[in-house]
């Protein structure tokens, strides 16, 4: 695992509730595409449910940063693209399955008019950082 420094409060900068405002490290940079709820076979998990899609894109994430040697301890940053704000405390949720809340990244939140398809909810991407 690389060595991460989190800064939660900047100075002048409000503090961080569900996120770490800085995180910062040395080392292989490791970036994962957005990933969506989808299985090993390319079908979809969840239909219309972002509790089993959140679960699944964590999934996903997480088999992604294994191939690249990562965990989610060595995630800097994650972007969570919803089609509905009201998705957030499913992503939330299955975010902290993975990640203690004393390691958070920094991360992104932003609601899009779509995915690549309408049955998707949400699709989330990382980045991480491997020891040199």
């Amino acid at each position: 695992m690389a060595e991460l420094t989190r800064i939660s409060a900047p100075d002048g900068v409000a503090p961080a509730a569900a996120y770490t405002h800085v995180v910062m490290g040395t080392g292989r940079f490791v970036a994962v595409s957005g990933q969506l709820a989808l299985d090993e076979d390319g079908k979809l998990v969840g239909e219309g449910d972002p509790v089993a899609q959140a679960r699944q894109v964590f999934e996903n994430l997480r088999r992604c940063l294994a191939s690249a040697g990562a965990t989610f301890d060595d995630v800097v940053k994650l972007t969570f693209f919803v089609t509905n704000m009201a998705y957030m405390p499913a992503v939330r949720a299955a975010r902290d399955e993975h990640i203690s809340p004393d390691r958070l990244p920094a991360a992104s939140a932003v609601q899009v008019a779509a995915l690549v398809s309408p049955d998707f909810l949400m699709e989330i991407e990382a980045f991480a950082l491997l020891p040199e």
